[in-house]
Formats: C-alpha cells, structure tokens, sequence
C-alpha cells in the first residue's frame, strides 16, 4: 500500500521548546553518576590490576636476588677460608676460623633483630576493646548503658578515667 499525503500541514516542532520535567531531569543525572561511577571502579580495577602485577613481578625479582646473595655467602666463605688457607694456616683451621665469623655475624643481627621486636609497642587500644567485646556484644537498651563512652577532645580518645591515647 501507498503511503498517502496527509492533508493537514504538519506541526512544526522546535527542538528544545519542550522542557524536560524535574523527575526526568534527576533520573538523567542518576543514570549518568552510576555510569561514572561504574566507569571509575573500572577504571581503579584495570589500574590495580595492572599495579598488583608490576608489584608481583617486582617482589620476585627482589626475593630472586636474595636467594642468588644467600648462595654466593657459601663461595665467600670457602674464598676466604681458601686465602686463610693459602697464608699458610691448616684448611680446616681456616675454614673453622671463616664459620666462627659467619657465626659472629649472625648473633649480632640476631641481637638486633631482638632490640627492634621489644620496641614494638603493644595495641593498647584494640586490646582494650577485645576485652569489652563481650559486653559491647550484649547490646543495652537506649539510654541503658552500664559502661562509659568514651570521649574524643582535640584527637585524643579518653577512655575510663585518664587514659588518653591519640587517634
């Protein structure tokens, strides 16, 4: 079938004479902020992904090296027992002599790795809370409650009378 001419003249619409009402306005934006949003999290994850494999790959070359170093510590000392040795010491002396000092090394990184564990300061205040957890857990009535809030003045945290610690 043909189309046929309609006798009426068409109505001439101007583009954007019409205003869109404010329902149609705010469900536009909230479309377009989930876009973005949606289009950001993409974003951080192919950026992350691609960070986390460059650290990946970083972390096992430097562990890489590492066991490459522990191994040429065996050639060292046998270089060095062999030079003990080549001043005119008895091989085993000079190789008992290279392990007393390779023994010397490690107790002195030994005693420093201690000195800095007993530095580590303990979490006091998630200790703390741990503690209350059971009766945080047994949940108060409104207005109810047995134990004191703490407060916060200034980034410090007061928690039962004068123990201060700072956020």
């Amino acid at each position: 079938m043909a189309h046929s001419a309609s006798t009426n003249p068409p109505q001439s619409r101007h583009a954007g004479t019409e205003e869109p009402s404010i329902g149609t306005l705010v469900q536009s934006a909230m479309a377009d902020v989930s876009t973005l949003i949606r289009s950001e999290v993409e974003l951080a994850k192919a950026e992350m992904t691609s960070s986390a494999k460059k650290a990946g790959i970083g972390a096992g070359a430097f562990g890489a090296a590492g066991v490459v170093l522990a191994f040429s510590v065996f050639f060292i000392g046998i270089a060095l027992a062999e030079f003990l040795t080549w001043l005119g010491l008895i091989r085993w002396i000079s190789y008992l002599i290279v392990w007393a000092l390779f023994v010397v090394v490690a107790a002195i990184a030994a005693l420093i790795g201690r000195r800095q564990i007993k530095k580590i300061d303990k979490p006091e205040r998630t200790l703390e809370t741990l503690r209350e957890l059971p009766s945080v857990m047994h949940r108060e009535a409104p207005g109810a409650r047995r134990r004191e809030v703490p407060t916060v003045t200034n980034g410090r945290v007061q928690l039962r009378g004068s123990d201060n610690y700072t956020v």
